[in-house]
């Protein structure tokens, strides 16, 4: 069965993030990054071009987008790229054997508002096993009443907005590409509320 588009699209938010790790591509080589909900992965690979070590993940329950993450390994000659298999919300044994990481790469992930705290919920595990992580994410404003801001204050955890900007994502034009949808777009990094006084 030939793959669906839907399989191999890159959706705006993960240019706009790529944009981002290029454009701090300097500070990447040795960081240990793990790109969550990776799909397509254009994020993660681009990191691991970068010099990063890197681990993709997507739900263990999305067997074509496993797929998704070591066909771009493939193509991209990344073969020592590990791909794994993580649920939102569920502490499974892969999450609990994952090795420490530096950076959380997350494109588009807050898409459906059902999965938000599930999403929070492996996101704080995460920055709790590293305190110093941070979560670099980007996302599509689709709604006036979208927000995780009571959640993130729930989860103790903090964020702070990057302008696109700051990173030159701001054009209409991005990787060559026009990005439907751009001007909805925003980015963050979430961290620890409490992570200056560790």
């Amino acid at each position: 069965v030939p793959d669906s588009q839907y399989g191999t699209y890159v959706w705006p938010c993960a240019v706009v993030l790529a944009q981002y790790l290029w454009a701090h591509r300097g500070s990447l080589p040795g960081k240990r990054v793990l790109e969550v909900g990776a799909g397509v992965s254009l994020p993660g690979v681009l990191a691991a071009k970068c010099g990063a070590e890197v681990m993709l993940s997507d739900s263990e329950e999305l067997p074509r987008c496993l797929q998704s993450c070591r066909r771009s390994c493939l193509l991209n000659g990344l073969s020592h790229v590990s791909v794994l298999g993580l649920t939102w919300g569920r502490v499974s044994p892969e999450l609990l054997s994952l090795p420490p990481v530096d950076i959380i790469l997350g494109s588009d992930i807050f898409f459906d508002p059902k999965d938000f705290e599930d999403i929070l919920t492996t996101v704080y595990f995460l920055l709790e096993k590293n305190p110093r992580a941070q979560f670099w994410t980007t996302y599509q404003v689709r709604s006036a009443d979208w927000s995780i801001e009571a959640l993130l204050y729930k989860w103790k955890l903090r964020s702070i907005p990057i302008p696109l900007h700051s990173f030159g994502a701001d054009k209409e034009h991005l990787a060559s590409s026009s990005l439907p949808g751009r001007h909805t777009i925003e980015m963050m990094i979430i961290s620890l509320a409490q992570a200056d006084s560790t």
